[in-house]
């Protein structure tokens, strides 16, 4: 058996009568989702920011054994510098003129410089080694914290999911079905309207005379209109599908029957 589709020769009330189940279901899904609230988004931020920690603790730590690498080839440039001045001091013992003493005294003053400058860079290098250890110890404890906190959105993510995840893959299951069954004009407004309003609500009930999405009034000739059914009346303030509530005609009822009431008060009081 072929299924029914609210397409083109439908009623208009049938029409909204789809709409208006297919509302339903997608705001529960919704609502599912609202329970889950910022929380996936929360768990993306702080994975965001762990792989940022992680990456800087890399940069930190290679940056580190850089430093280490270039304080181990002062320290061996020391050891030669050392070296060769001892030599030029034993050569200087054998010297055959002073040309030749004061040529190597400048070798050995010139070596002393460079050691005393791969001292200071020691030194220097040392420091920055420390700085960044204490960076990297601090980025480490906040690593961790913010792993906790990781750890524990997930678990709450988890557990939301788990309560939820069956009733929104029904419900998933139900929207689907229930758009096979409107025409795909009707549906293409529909999710216009969706995704451009914030609440999701696309088709809303009168409430207290007022459109139940924006809350703006409603005259009573257009309300009668929408409780017809006999065309497809939209909000002319937020372009909401308008459908009837059940107790609207009842509302209306009692509203005229209240100021029959006072009319009749007041006129037997003027007499």
């Amino acid at each position: 058996m072929a299924k029914k589709t609210i397409g083109k020769d439908a009623s208009v009330a049938e029409k909204l009568d789809a709409l208006a189940n297919l509302q339903n279901i997608d705001s529960e899904i919704d609502r599912i989702k609202t329970i889950r609230g910022e929380l996936p988004l929360e768990v993306q931020d702080l994975e965001d920011e762990l792989e940022g920690l992680t990456t800087r603790i890399s940069k930190l730590e290679e940056e580190s054994k850089e430093l280490e690498g270039e304080i181990s080839n002062r320290k061996n440039a020391i050891k030669d510098s050392e070296a060769l001045i001892k030599k030029y001091k034993e050569q200087q013992n054998n010297v055959r003129n002073n040309r030749e003493f004061d040529s190597l005294s400048k070798e050995i003053e010139f070596q002393e410089l460079e050691i005393q400058l791969s001292e200071k860079k020691i030194k220097e290098g040392k420091a920055q080694i420390d700085s960044k250890k204490e960076v990297i110890d601090e980025a480490k404890s906040e690593l961790e914290g913010r792993q906790a906190d990781l750890d524990a959105k997930k678990n709450e993510l988890d557990e939301i999911i788990a309560e939820t995840q069956k009733d929104e893959d029904d419900l998933v299951a139900k929207s689907e079905k229930a758009r096979k069954q409107i025409d795909d004009r009707l549906i293409t407004a529909y999710d216009r309207l969706r995704n451009n309003l914030r609440n999701g609500l696309a088709v809303v009930k009168i409430e207290r005379d007022s459109c139940g999405g924006c809350f703006n009034k409603i005259p009573p000739q257009r309300q009668m209109d929408i409780n017809s059914k006999k065309k497809i009346i939209v909000c002319e303030h937020c372009g909401r599908i308008l459908i009837e509530n059940p107790n609207a005609q009842k509302e209306l009822e009692e509203k005229e029957a209240k100021k029959k009431t006072t009319r009749r008060k007041t006129a037997a009081k003027k007499a």
